[in-house]
């Protein structure tokens, strides 16, 4: 479908408004403005309201979201958001209230945090947490905060310089390192994508600080050497961050805490079905083991027994990173989601998560060439490498599942797999849908192989098709010029 543009449609005279009269006094606007200053027109297109409303409402029906159908992107973890969850968030009661109101008059909203504050830490089996960090980047930023004051404090800041990290990371770990002034040091993985504890231990000196680490990996497999690199980390005196991006790979059958991690930080939207970026905003809380609680950002809510206040101080405190006590709406949404499970749902939607990437895999092990040899958790990764011979990479099959009606996987990453599909159905999805995305893929790989070039011009009944995707990054255009 060709939606046009409002200029496109545009024709004088027409309104989409009709105000009431201007019964104020003239004023002569040169003299209040300096004339080069005052425009004769803002350029608006002239639109009646039903033509507006059509446009807009065509424009949202292109979009796709977890809402319209399957979204398969791995490590991403695109799962359904659940409505009840979004009602309750919007009651009056949590949205007419101000951040900066007095504490008195919002103990219950403060006591709704504090009972998922308690939540999280039985969750993850960590000792306190803070609920302030606004989306994951931000959430791994607290936690290096955290360990950089913390060897400050030790007197161990000149010499713990550094940070390792696995080749396989997500971007953002070696991004939130380097921010607060840690060298990054690479670990190698193994082919399953572990750490290579070999390599770990030829790593290990005074100058690092710590490790940040994703359990499971973004390969999709669990690090089952975690007890021996935590405890390679402790004798070394350094700490063992947890990338809580797959921690819904976990519910119920594992915790950080008991691994020997020291920091986590846990995205919701991915473990607690909060919307993920348009859907958000995001939020991502942070949680330590008791030595370092004190470090923990400000504000912080606490209880004396009676009442909930807000604790504007700590002894270590890194000190405040946001205005305001953290993103409610979104906290209020992944408490109720906790709530509505329970202990037994969410080791349920773990289960789910876990046998689907699995039913994935071994259903297309036949067709696609396996990321790793190892069994998955929650997102299984295939590589389209054998496709090369005919021509076609990873995003030639991704852009034919879009005629197929599917939104594609997560594409080259991690990059540790060649030619990589990252594929995570979440818990929220049915046989029926995995078994309809299964069956199409098959039919991608046999047209891969038989008649490559459709694959090559995919996708054929999207609104966009192949854009240059070199030019639409480094020569971008998004002015509407009239010609």
């Amino acid at each position: 479908m060709t939606v046009k543009l409002l200029y496109e449609i545009s024709s004088k005279g027409k309104e989409g408004y009709s105000l009431p009269r201007n019964d104020m006094p003239d004023i002569k606007i040169e003299e209040q403005i300096p004339t080069e200053w005052i425009r004769s027109s803002i350029g608006l297109p002239e639109v009646s309201e039903p033509e507006i409303i059509r446009h807009f409402v065509n424009l949202s029906s292109m979009n796709y979201g977890v809402d319209s159908g399957f979204y398969p992107l791995g490590s991403c973890t695109m799962k359904y958001n659940p409505k009840i969850n979004e009602d309750l968030a919007s009651l009056p009661e949590f949205t007419k209230i101000h951040p900066l109101q007095d504490v008195s008059t919002v103990q219950g909203s403060l006591k709704l945090m504090f009972a998922l504050k308690k939540s999280l830490c039985e969750i993850t089996g960590m000792d306190a947490f803070t609920l302030l960090p606004a989306a994951g980047a931000q959430g791994e930023l607290v936690g290096m905060m955290i360990v950089k004051k913390y060897f400050l404090k030790k007197g161990e800041g000149a010499k713990r310089t550094k940070m390792i990290i696995p080749v396989s990371a997500h971007g953002t770990n070696p991004a939130s390192a380097s921010s607060v002034g840690f060298e990054i040091v690479e670990v190698k993985s193994t082919e399953c994508g572990e750490v290579d504890i070999d390599d770990l231990k030829t790593l290990l000196d005074d100058s690092i600080a710590g490790i940040m680490l994703t359990n499971p990996n973004t390969a999709g497999v669990f690090e089952s050497n975690i007890q021996e690199i935590a405890s390679l980390i402790h004798q070394n005196g350094s700490l063992l961050y947890y990338d809580g991006a797959n921690l819904n790979a976990l519910l119920g059958y594992a915790r950080p805490g008991d691994m020997g991690f020291d920091i986590v930080h846990l995205n919701l939207h991915k473990t607690f079905s909060t919307p993920h970026g348009g859907g958000g905003p995001g939020s991502a809380p942070v949680g330590v083991k008791s030595f370092l609680k004190d470090y923990l950002p400000v504000p912080d809510i606490g209880f004396d027994g009676d009442h909930y206040y807000l604790e504007k101080t700590k002894p270590n405190t890194i000190g405040m990173i946001r205005l305001s006590g953290g993103n409610f709406s979104v906290l209020l949404k992944a408490y109720f989601y906790i709530l509505s499970l329970g202990a037994d749902g969410l080791k349920k939607s773990c289960e789910q998560a876990v046998i689907s990437a699995n039913y994935i895999r071994e259903m297309l092990k036949e067709d696609f060439l396996q990321g790793t040899r190892c069994i998955c958790m929650h997102e299984c990764v295939l590589s389209a490498e054998p496709f090369l011979k005919y021509g076609i990479q990873a995003k030639d099959i991704s852009k034919r599942l879009i005629d197929y009606g599917f939104h594609p996987p997560t594409n080259y990453f991690p990059l540790i797999i060649p030619e990589a599909l990252m594929i995570e159905p979440t818990e929220s999805e049915s046989k029926e849908t995995i078994d309809a995305f299964i069956a199409v893929m098959k039919i991608i790989a046999k047209e891969a192989r038989e008649n490559p070039d459709i694959l090559k011009t995919a996708p054929h009944n999207s609104p966009i098709t192949r854009p240059d995707e070199v030019k639409a990054a480094k020569d971008l255009d998004v002015a509407y010029r009239v010609r």
